[in-house]
């Protein structure tokens, strides 16, 4: 087999697990609270976005951009805290990949737009041993599509982060991995994906295995 990667870096909701009908769920009954309805286009924009950049896009939806944010804020967690403690549904392929990145030694990060408090409650399906690091989104100064995600998680773990391969869903979270100088796979959920030099997309993680990311990473550019 190929070189192994220096570590596997996972994004969450959509990538791992489909979390995003959980979302979908919770921010339309916000928007129903607040008086309105949350438009398709609105809802789309926030995959992958972090929970600031999300609430901002459902005021401007909602034609409310002066309503304040920390009630919707507190109020969206604790639903979806609520929601994510009745299970999490993996992605095709997920769960089988993790367990072969973990058997076989490599190391692992998640690396989502998640706040601490929701990926604890996450952390019940996906099992708090399948990872070395968790980096989440209120944990770091800027969020995806900037890099500073995945390189923390890199530095986190102590390797390169051109040795790692980053796996994720959202045009959000893919820029920000191409971005950061990871090897990316791409697999879609919510949202299609354009082709983008230097990452491979694949419809799910069927048949996605170790001896395959560490090709993904042995001919990334340097």
């Amino acid at each position: 087999m190929d070189r192994q990667p220096a570590a596997v870096l996972f994004d969450m909701d959509g990538t791992l697990v489909d979390s995003e009908k959980v979302w979908d769920v919770a921010l339309h009954e916000l928007a129903a609270l607040a008086g309105g309805r949350l438009s398709h286009p609105a809802r789309l924009a926030m995959i992958g976005s972090s929970m600031d950049q999300s609430m901002r896009i459902l005021r401007e939806d909602l034609g409310q951009p002066d309503r304040d944010p920390g009630p919707d804020v507190v109020w969206i967690e604790q639903r979806v805290y609520e929601l994510f403690g009745s299970g999490l549904v993996w992605r095709p392929g997920a769960r089988e990949l993790l367990a072969e990145v973990r058997a076989a030694g490599v190391p692992a990060a998640l690396v989502t737009s998640t706040g601490r408090r929701l990926v604890e409650v996450a952390l019940e399906t996906l099992g708090r041993d399948s990872f070395d690091v968790t980096v989440c989104g209120d944990e770091v100064s800027r969020a995806k599509p900037d890099p500073a995600p995945y390189l923390t998680a890199a530095e986190l773990l102590g390797v390169p982060i051109a040795g790692c391969v980053a796996i994720e869903d959202s045009p959000t979270g893919v820029a920000s991995a191409h971005a950061s100088g990871a090897a990316v796979l791409a697999v879609p959920c919510e949202l299609p994906l354009a082709p983008l030099d230097g990452v491979t997309q694949r419809d799910s993680l069927r048949g996605v295995d170790l001896a395959f990311l560490a090709r993904l990473a042995a001919t990334a550019p340097a």
